[in-house]
């Protein structure tokens, strides 16, 4: 063990204190805070832990994952949590049972490399097959939950295909070309708009920004079109075709690649 730093001076920033050590099954992947608590992805186990005098104290646990649990993404009530394999699942934790209960999951398996929350119900991944792609959850998921807990809870239990109740929407879908590894939302300026800043194994940083109106989207959609049109690739191969080489893109304009075309 690497011993604690001596105490700052008076003034200074207040010194890193180990409370304790807990011991755990396997090894642990992800953490991430949940109403003053611990969520930790103990291998495929999602658990849930309180901080106790000489140890952490194990409140609850979710086994049905399949693998381990890579990344964890917490909002208000909701958990976003991914399988390494199986792309994200979204939880709640029910106080009154102390259990979490998985409403919402995604359809297609994906191999989780990067993921951030974008809004309540929106999120954003990457996988290993580099490619980045964004998902939200239907809108009558909180009022099919609120209007008929026990048709839910039914639904829960069953699951649908194999799966949760509900499935996230893919709004969005892009192959970059190389696997990302860290994402993020965040803003550039205090006056810009906020931004999807990813980086990748091969040492690149890009920017995915979001259009604010209508207007932007049909002049980029037919920039892009006429400029596919007029200009062919050196290697014969089609640029809507590279773009959708796990999943057909959609709604995003690649605008390294207009430069390149100009």
């Amino acid at each position: 063990d690497a011993p604690l730093p001596e105490p700052e001076a008076e003034g200074g920033p207040s010194p890193i204190e180990l409370l304790h050590k807990t011991p755990v099954e396997d090894v642990p992947y992800s953490l991430a805070q949940y109403k003053g608590r611990l969520l930790a992805g103990i291998g495929s186990v999602l658990k849930l832990f309180e901080i106790g005098k000489k140890k952490l104290l194990r409140k609850c646990e979710y086994k049905h994952f399949q693998t381990a649990v890579n990344t964890i993404q917490v909002i208000g009530e909701r958990i976003f949590a991914t399988d390494m394999s199986d792309s994200f699942h979204v939880l709640r934790h029910k106080q009154q049972d102390n259990q979490f209960h998985e409403f919402a999951d995604d359809v297609l398996p994906r191999w989780i490399s990067a993921a951030t929350i974008l809004d309540y119900s929106t999120v954003a991944g990457a996988d290993k097959f580099e490619n980045l792609f964004i998902c939200r959850l239907p809108q009558n998921v909180e009022e099919d939950i609120e209007e008929d807990p026990l048709t839910y809870k039914f639904k829960w239990e069953t699951g649908y295909l194999n799966g949760a109740a509900f499935k996230l929407d893919q709004i969005c879908s892009f192959y970059v070309g190389e696997m990302i590894t860290s994402l993020t939302k965040a803003s550039l300026s205090n006056t810009s708009n906020e931004v999807l800043v990813f980086g990748t194994s091969m040492g690149s940083i890009g920017v995915f920004y979001p259009f604010d109106s209508r207007e932007d989207v049909d002049f980029f959609l037919h920039l892009e079109m006429y400029l596919r049109m007029e200009s062919h690739p050196l290697c014969g191969r089609d640029h809507m075709m590279f773009r959708s080489f796990y999943s057909p893109v959609r709604v995003t304009f690649p605008l390294i690649d207009l430069c390149s075309l100009l």
